[in-house]
């Protein structure tokens, strides 16, 4: 079992002048998941390296029994620190894609070809394409055999505008995750803000917030 994990590599949170990045949760939680399942991970970004980590996810109030694991875990750090560019990447390689979130891939992944291409890939071979909290946002460009926005038509989660203006970062982010995905034509879904909520629909997985990561990862092993 193959599974192949994208992060961003973008670090800027627009012109704040604060960093971002992708989130430790979302992705150490899905790692640990898929890693004790007996899952062979590779770990790619656009640009390859070290993806950066937005510093609001390394707070003492973020962490979880995964980031703490992560953080003793010297063989996942030298995995995350030297993750394949994703130009490199052939989707035919792997039975299933993971996409962490964080801000970042609202900027980068979200409009990067070889993301685009890759899940579209996945998606005509009918292999599972998941995603949590603000990287349903990598969905954005990616269109289905017909043609159409890939979620038309198909029920998803992502991070809430509710919960993007609670973080105060509404007016910071190239779009909204909810907005996006309705009007692309998506059925979408959301449980409270923060709690767990995850949306299967085929083989497509999206859950709605860090709280989430570790669901979704279920969710991706249960389609394999």
């Amino acid at each position: 079992m193959k599974i192949l994990m994208v992060l961003t590599s973008h670090d800027q949170l627009g012109d704040t002048g604060k960093k971002t990045g992708f989130w430790l949760e979302e992705f150490a939680a899905p790692y640990y998941v898929l890693k004790d399942a007996g899952a062979d991970i590779t770990l790619a970004s656009p640009s390859g390296g070290q993806p950066p980590l937005d510093p609001k996810s390394d707070e003492a109030d973020a962490q979880t029994e995964a980031t703490h694991r992560f953080k003793a875990d010297p063989a996942a750090q030298a995995a995350l620190a030297s993750t394949r560019p994703l130009s490199e990447i052939e989707a035919a390689e792997f039975d299933a894609v993971f996409y962490p979130g964080g801000h970042g891939p609202l900027w980068d992944l979200a409009e990067d070809g070889n993301s685009i291409r890759l899940i579209e890939a996945f998606v005509a071979t009918d292999r599972p394409v998941a995603t949590v909290c603000h990287a349903p946002g990598v969905l954005r460009h990616v269109r289905g055999a017909d043609g159409k926005p890939l979620v038309s038509g198909r029920r998803v989660t992502g991070f809430t505008n509710s919960e993007e203006e609670a973080v105060g970062l509404t007016d910071v982010v190239p779009f909204l995750v909810e907005d996006m995905l309705v009007a692309n034509g998506g059925h979408y879904e959301k449980g409270g803000d923060w709690a767990v909520h995850v949306v299967t629909d085929g083989k497509l997985v999206t859950g709605q917030n860090p709280a989430s990561s570790e669901e979704a990862a279920k969710a991706l092993l249960a389609l394999l």
